[in-house]
């Protein structure tokens, strides 16, 4: 499996709640460029998993725009930014299973896609996320290995 694990775009403070916050211009402009930078390695995605909170929901609604529709898409609580890390792999290694998915986009928040990667890639340093960053494993049964991280700033 190909897991493309993805944070949100830049989000703007401006909100009643964390879980309100909406992209800013530039969020959107720097999801557009990884969607682009993404649909040059990728055709399409068998299955995607969001997080609930709207500069996720955003960000998949640019990213989708790219591609064609998935196979599945789903909605997590599981995904938002103080969620277990482990539960969440776990989630997302089932979930693959369940939909005989090759290739995973899931759209988070940091600390979440961090720590995600060390639960995937043991031994790993939780990484940090860019906003519109992205981080590429290839999971095989029980193996995990981290391909690569771009961001918006260093895809050209």
């Amino acid at each position: 499996m190909q897991l493309f694990l993805m944070r949100h775009g830049e989000a703007s403070y401006q909100a009643q709640t964390d879980r309100d916050r909406i992209l800013t211009d530039t969020g959107r402009y720097h999801t557009r460029l990884m969607s682009n930078f993404l649909n040059g390695l990728v055709t399409e995605f068998d299955l995607v998993l969001v997080s609930p909170y709207l500069r996720a929901q955003q960000t998949w609604q640019e990213v989708s725009s790219h591609f064609p529709e998935p196979r599945k898409w789903l909605v997590l609580d599981e995904l938002v930014p103080s969620a277990d890390p482990t539960l969440a792999a776990d989630l997302v290694r089932a979930y693959a299973e369940q939909f005989k998915a090759d290739k995973v986009l899931v759209i988070a928040h940091m600390p979440l896609l961090g720590y995600m990667v060390s639960e995937l890639v043991r031994g790993t340093e939780p990484p940090l996320f860019a906003t519109s960053g992205v981080c590429l494993i290839d999971v095989h049964m029980e193996q995990a290995h981290q391909v690569w991280m771009k961001a918006p700033h260093n895809i050209s």
